[in-house]
């Protein structure tokens, strides 16, 4: 069917090399720094290519492409592709800001980048296109389309990560859950959802929202609800963009897809479009590799917080997008 969206989405794209000696320099120089500073997030797991290969196959209705680093670009990189803008964090984040090795404090910001349309589609480099897509696969009606499911916080590890509750803070400092409910009952209360379906229901009452679920996959996004928030929450956003590395009590770009659900700006995604491979043990990454090869899903989440088994994962990964996507892109020199 073709879609009826006419208007141009953009993606972004975030990335680092932390095999970059430069980098590694410029970094050294905020060791003493809070937050979180393990090796994991910011190793690169050489799959970038497939990335874009992914899009070039599956999304090629894309209007431009944001690469955004701080500075930094892969060698095998089209730079002079009409599709691709490169953008260095001092390009659009507050100079206040710079440098900074948080990934919180880059997503908070994306609304600056110049000339960003108003739709867009946000992807951390885990997060992977792998089935044909088309514009209503991330927005509907000039709308982002959203799994909008409340879900209870429910710590799992120690320290314990606050995000969660900062965005949900939030949220409840903005929005009155009873209004809500009933405004977006129709949102809410979906078959889209399949089983999550229960847990909307299960938290209808109350006076505050407990916490949304959050599935880990490319994020679609009105650039408008950026300013919004930073209108309405400018201290909580202040402090986390001035943060070197992210820390647990930040806030993340989970708040401004829960802000759009509050305000309606969404349509209903079909819990089944992607999948988020928690990547933890063994078994994690032979059932994500499983899931990319299949081409079950629209997109897919490779996220990577296994310490141990890292050759094993870039292995599989490879094999895996080598599967479904063997061929060179125009994004590749």
């Amino acid at each position: 069917m073709k879609s009826k969206e006419n208007y141009p989405i953009d993606f972004v794209l975030t990335w680092v090399d932390g095999n970059d000696p430069e980098w590694q320099k410029t970094r050294a120089l905020y060791r003493d720094s809070i937050g979180d500073q393990r090796e994991y997030r910011f190793r690169d797991m050489g799959t970038l290519q497939y990335w874009f290969r992914g899009v070039e196959k599956f999304a090629p209705w894309v209007n431009k492409i944001y690469f955004v680093t701080c500075g930094q670009k892969p060698e095998w990189l089209n730079t002079n592709h009409p599709k691709l803008i490169c953008v260095d964090h001092k390009d659009f984040i507050p100079e206040k800001y710079l440098p900074t090795f948080s990934s919180h404090a880059i997503e908070v910001n994306l609304h600056r980048i110049k000339d960003l349309s108003e739709h867009f589609v946000y992807f951390n480099d885990d997060t992977f296109i792998t089935k044909e897509t088309t514009p209503n696969d991330f927005f509907k009606n000039g709308l982002p389309l959203e799994t909008a499911v409340i879900n209870y916080l429910a710590p799992r590890k120690e320290p314990l990560n606050l995000v969660p509750f900062v965005n949900i803070a939030a949220i409840n400092r903005n929005f009155v859950k009873k209004k809500v409910m009933k405004e977006q009952v129709a949102k809410l209360f979906t078959l889209k959802y399949h089983k999550y379906l229960l847990k909307n229901i299960q938290f209808i009452g109350g006076k505050w929202f407990p916490g949304f679920k959050y599935f880990h996959l490319p994020a679609s996004y009105l650039r408008s609800t950026f300013e919004e928030v930073w209108e309405k929450e400018p201290e909580l956003l202040d402090r986390t963009s001035s943060h070197k590395f992210r820390i647990l009590t930040d806030c993340n770009q989970w708040l401004f897809q829960n802000w759009q659900v509050c305000t309606g700006n969404f349509m209903p995604r079909d819990t089944h479009d992607g999948y988020y491979g928690a990547i933890e043990t063994l078994n994690d990454i032979y059932n994500t590799a499983n899931a990319i090869k299949s081409r079950k899903y629209k997109m897919v989440c490779a996220n990577d917080g296994n310490e141990e088994h890292f050759d094993l994962l870039k292995t599989e990964l490879y094999n895996a997008f080598d599967t479904i996507l063997p061929d060179r892109s125009s994004f590749e020199i």
